[in-house]
C-alpha cells in the first residue's frame, strides 16, 4: 500500500507541472518560436514526440562549460552521479538510474551508431573520446532495449562526432592549449576539410597530469579521423580512431589512511596502460519514403597491467577484439489524417576476449538481433502511439568456466505521446528489458549455480512544458526486477575468497526526475536537474535495503551568463546525497557538494579562459568498496581545488 501511495504522489506530481510552469513563464520574457529537435538516435521524428524522457548536451554547451571529458559534460552538466574509474586517465563509471557496481552493464553506450559497452565487467571507456570531435551527447532516461538490445534497462547514452552528424561540412580549425593544477597539460588540435560533396574531419589531443594522489600519474594520447562524401540523397564514410591511456595505479585506502593523507599511494608500482582502435564504414541513402542506414565497426583494446598484489607481483593482460555490424530502414509516410514512422533493423555483434598468461582464459560472446518499431500521429490531435518488439539471441562463454550461456530474449514497448495544447504534452510507456550475465558473472559464482536471465518490467510517466525561453520536463518511473545479476560479498564463492556473482532478489529502481532550462533575455543561460531516486531490495534477506551504491537524490544547477559583449562567466554547483557502501546499508558514503566556475574573454579569432574545479576544496569519494565494522573502507579520493588556465583559437 506505501508503495501505492508513493507512486500515485510521484504521477500526480509529474502530471501537475505543467500548470506550475505556465504560471512561471509569465514572469518571463516574450516568447520567440519554438526549436523543434530531431533525435539522433533509432527512434525517428522529433524528441518532443517520443514516449520517453531524453536530455541533450549540446557542443556549444560542452564548451561553456569548460568540460574535458564525455564523462565529465554528463556529470557536470545533467547531474548524472559518476564513480572514478580506478585507470584514472578522467574515466567515471556513470549510472543513469541507480544500478551502482553494475551500472555499465545497464546501460548502453553508442558513438556514431556503434556500440562500444564491453562484454566483461571493464568498464567503457570515454575519457579517450576527443571533446572537440563530440557535436552532440544524447542521453536516453530508461529502458532503450527495443532499439538497443541487452543491458540497456537504465538507458542509453548516444555520442555523435561533428562528422558524425550528417550535416554539411566546412572548412574551419581550431587549437586548444590549457595548463593547470596537479601538473595538468593538456593540448588539442581539430581540422575539417571540405570541397564540394568530400570532407575530412581530423582531431587530436593530448593530456597529462600528475593527477591528485601519489603514482597516479596519467597520459592520455588520441587521434581521429573521418573522410566522408555525400550528396543530395547519399552519404558513405568510414572512420578511424585511437587512444592510448599510460597511468599509475594507486589503489583504495583505508578510512585512516582516508583521513590522514588522501593523496597517499598504498601501490606505490603498480601502473597499467590501455590501447584502444576502432575503425568503421557507415552508409546512409535517402529513397523517396525510405531512410536506409548501415554501420559497420571494428574495435580492438589492449589492456597490460602489472603490480603488487596479495600474494607478490602480478601481470593481468588482455586483448579484445569486437565487430558491430548494423542495418536500418525507416519508412515515413505523412496522409491526411496521419503520419506513420515504421522502423526495421538488425544488429549482429561478436566479442572476445584472451588474458595472457600462464593462467589464461579466452571468452566470446556472439549476438543477433532483429527489432521493429512503429509510431502514428494523428493529425487532428497530435496524439503519438508507438510500439515495438526486439527479439535477441546471445551467445557466451569463458573457457574459465564450467558451462556457458546461450539464450533467445526478447524486449517489448508500448508508448503514448498526447500534447494537450502548444506548449504541454504528457507521455507514458510500458516495456519489458533484460540481460544476461556477462562473461565474468557467469565465470565467478557461487558452486553449482547458474545465473538466470535478468529481467525488468519497466514503466514511466512523464510531461513536458516548452514556450520560449522556459523548458520543463517531468518523469516518475518504475522499474521492477527479477534475478537481477550482480556481486554479493556475503554468497558462498567458488574459491577460498569472499562473495560470488548471484541472481539478487526481487529489486526495484523507482524515482522522478526534473530537467529544466530557461533564457533569460539574451545573455543568461539557467539549467536545472534534480533526481529523487530508490534503489531497494523487495524482498529476501536484504529487504528494505539500498542497493550500494546508489544515491537517493542528486541535483544539478549551471547557468552561464554573458555581462558584456566577449565576457562570460559560467559555473554550477553538483550535490550527490550519501549512500551506502554495502549490503547491509551499515556503512555510509558522506554526501558531497561540488562547486565550478570558468571565465571567458574572447577577443577576434581567439579564447582566453580561466576554470576552476571543486571552488570551495571540498575532500570527497564517489568510489568506495567495503565495509568493515560499520566504517567505509576501500576508498578513492576524489581531487581537490583545481585550476586550468587555457588558450583556444579557431581558424
Amino acid at each position: 500500500m506505501t508503495h501505492c501511495i508513493f507512486s500515485a504522489r510521484f504521477a500526480a506530481l509529474v502530471l501537475s507541472l505543467p500548470a506550475a510552469s505556465v504560471a512561471l513563464a509569465q514572469t518571463g520574457p516574450a516568447a520567440i518560436e519554438q526549436e523543434v529537435l530531431v533525435t539522433a538516435s533509432r527512434a525517428a521524428g522529433t524528441r518532443e514526440s517520443q514516449p520517453f524522457g531524453t536530455s541533450v548536451i549540446s557542443a556549444e554547451d560542452i564548451q561553456r562549460a569548460g568540460a574535458v571529458t564525455v564523462n565529465e559534460a554528463i556529470m557536470r552538466i545533467l547531474g548524472v552521479p559518476g564513480r572514478q574509474d580506478s585507470y584514472g586517465g578522467g574515466d567515471y563509471a556513470l549510472d543513469l538510474r541507480g544500478f551502482g557496481a553494475t551500472s555499465d552493464n545497464n546501460q548502453v553506450v553508442i558513438v556514431d551508431g556503434i556500440r562500444i559497452n564491453e562484454a566483461d565487467q571493464g568498464g567503457t571507456r570515454l575519457a579517450g573520446i576527443p571533446i572537440e570531435s563530440v557535436a552532440q551527447i544524447e542521453v536516453i532516461r530508461g529502458s532503450g532495449a527495443v532499439l538497443y538490445g541487452e543491458g540497456a534497462t537504465g538507458g542509453v547514452i548516444i555520442i555523435t562526432t561533428k562528422a558524425g552528424k550528417g550535416v554539411a561540412r566546412k572548412n574551419a580549425a581550431s587549437l586548444y592549449a590549457g595548463v593547470g593544477s596537479y601538473g595538468l597539460r593538456e593540448g588539442r588540435a581539430n581540422a575539417t576539410l571540405a570541397s564540394g560533396g568530400f570532407s575530412l574531419d581530423v582531431n587530436a589531443m593530448n593530456r597529462q597530469a600528475d593527477n591528485h594522489r601519489d603514482n597516479f600519474h596519467s597520459q592520455t594520447d588520441a587521434v581521429s579521423a573521418v573522410a566522408q562524401w555525400s550528396n543530395d540523397w547519399l552519404r558513405l564514410g568510414a572512420r578511424a580512431s585511437q587512444d592510448n591511456l599510460d597511468t599509475g595505479l594507486p589503489g583504495a585506502l583505508t578510512a585512516s589512511e582516508y583521513q590522514t593523507n588522501p593523496r597517499q599511494t598504498t601501490k606505490p608500482t603498480d601502473k597499467a596502460s590501455i590501447d584502444n582502435n576502432r575503425t568503421g564504414l557507415f552508409a546512409e541513402a535517402s529513397l523517396g519514403d525510405w531512410l536506409l542506414a548501415a554501420d559497420a565497426g571494428w574495435r580492438e583494446k589492449k589492456l597490460r597491467s602489472a603490480g603488487m598484489g596479495t600474494y607478490g607481483a602480478y601481470t593481468y593482460d588482455y586483448d579484445v577484439k569486437a565487430t558491430n555490424y548494423g542495418l536500418r530502414a525507416v519508412h515515413s509516410a505523412k496522409l491526411a489524417a496521419f503520419s506513420n514512422s515504421f522502423t526495421l533493423g538488425t544488429d549482429y555483434a561478436t566479442w572476445q576476449r584472451d588474458v595472457l598468461g600462464t593462467y589464461g582464459s579466452t571468452a566470446l560472446q556472439t549476438s543477433r538481433a532483429w527489432y521493429a518499431r512503429d509510431a502514428i500521429t494523428l493529425a487532428a490531435t497530435g496524439t503519438t502511439l508507438s510500439a515495438g518488439l526486439r527479439t535477441e539471441r546471445i551467445s557466451k562463454d569463458n573457457t574459465n568456466a564450467s558451462t556457458g550461456l546461450a539464450d533467445r530474449q526478447k524486449a517489448w514497448e508500448i508508448g503514448l505521446n498526447q500534447p494537450l495544447n502548444k506548449e504541454v504534452a504528457v507521455y507514458g510507456r510500458v516495456g519489458h528489458s533484460f540481460r544476461l550475465a556477462n562473461v565474468d558473472e557467469f565465470g565467478y559464482t557461487s558452486p553449482g549455480l547458474t545465473l538466470k536471465p535478468q529481467q525488468s518490467r519497466d514503466v514511466e510517466i512523464g510531461s513536458r512544458y516548452a514556450s520560449g525561453a522556459l523548458k520543463l520536463e517531468a518523469r516518475a518511473y518504475r522499474s521492477s526486477l527479477t534475478n537481477e545479476i550482480g556481486y554479493d560479498p556475503g554468497a558462498p564463492s567458488p574459491f577460498s575468497g569472499f562473495g560470488a556473482n548471484v541472481n539478487f532478489d526481487p529489486t526495484r529502481r523507482s524515482g522522478f526526475e526534473l530537467d529544466g532550462s530557461y533564457a533569460y533575455a539574451s545573455n543568461l543561460n539557467l539549467r536545472v536537474n534534480a533526481a529523487l531516486r530508490k534503489s531497494t531490495f523487495t524482498s529476501g534477506a536484504y529487504a528494505g535495503k539500498d542497493v550500494p551504491l546508489t544515491p537517493r537524490r542528486t541535483l544539478a544547477l549551471h547557468a552561464d551568463w554573458t555581462p558584456v559583449a566577449h565576457h562570460l562567466v559560467s559555473g554550477g554547483v553538483n550535490w550527490v546525497s550519501s549512500q551506502h557502501a554495502d549490503f547491509a546499508n551499515q556503512c555510509t558514503m558522506p554526501a558531497h557538494t561540488t562547486a565550478d566556475a570558468r571565465y571567458a574573454y574572447q577577443w577576434q579569432n581567439l579564447e582566453f579562459s580561466l576554470g576552476v574545479s571543486n571552488l570551495f576544496d571540498r575532500k570527497f569519494y564517489t568510489q568506495a568498496f567495503g565495509c568493515a565494522a560499520g566504517v567505509t573502507t576501500f576508498i578513492y579520493p576524489e581531487p581537490g581545488r583545481a585550476v586550468t588556465a587555457a588558450l583556444r583559437v579557431k581558424f
